[in-house]
């Protein structure tokens, strides 16, 4: 078996977004499979005593500014969602059901849901808005949504979240390797390096 990191990850982050990104390559190169680990980021920061800085008005003034650098620096694009912030638990509930169930499908959801939110500029908190991307990659928005209501699926999100809670977690991304937290997108390069010191 390959060594692992943990991606903790919700869609609603844009700095998850560009950890998502940068981290397959990074892991990839270094032969480090990716675990993935949909949290409900709300939940994560209620729990925590965290909250988004899209509620702290400078910070969030600061941030925009910052992640249109970091994408530069990426070279990938990110766009500001005039829909940020949406409640997201219906497309995390979707990424766990999927990983769940329909494995093949997990990485090709995670793909089309990050390209609607973070590129398209898409309202994803409006389920039409799902469907029309999942169309676009072949997915059936039918078991989807089905799979969002299966109580399975509700409680392994919350376990994720409560979990990570409990390992110390208070936002996305969040990254663990070896038994060592990463938190931030801005933290990939020390978790590069500790994955070259392996």
């Amino acid at each position: 078996m390959s060594e692992q990191v943990e991606f903790l990850f919700d869609f609603g982050s844009p700095t998850a977004y560009l950890a998502y990104t940068q981290l397959p390559t990074i892991a990839s190169s270094r032969a480090v499979e990716i675990l993935w680990t949909p949290i409900l980021l709300g939940g994560v920061h209620k729990a925590s005593g965290n909250q988004s800085p899209a509620f702290v008005p400078a910070k969030g003034k600061w941030m925009s500014q910052d992640m249109k650098k970091w994408a530069n620096k990426y070279d990938v694009r990110l766009e500001s969602n005039p829909y940020f912030p949406i409640n997201t638990i219906s497309l995390m509930r979707a990424a766990v059901g999927i990983q769940k169930y329909h494995p093949d499908l997990f990485p090709k959801y995670v793909d089309v849901i990050y390209e609607a939110f973070w590129v398209e500029k898409k309202n994803l908190g409006e389920w039409e808005e799902v469907k029309t991307a999942l169309a676009k990659v072949g997915i059936d928005s039918d078991t989807v949504f089905a799979l969002v209501n299966k109580q399975d699926v509700k409680d392994q999100l919350k376990k994720n979240s409560d979990d990570a809670v409990s390992r110390g977690v208070f936002g996305a991304p969040t990254f663990f390797y070896k038994g060592e937290m990463f938190f931030g997108q801005d933290r990939l390069a020390f978790l590069s390096e500790a994955m070259d010191n392996k």
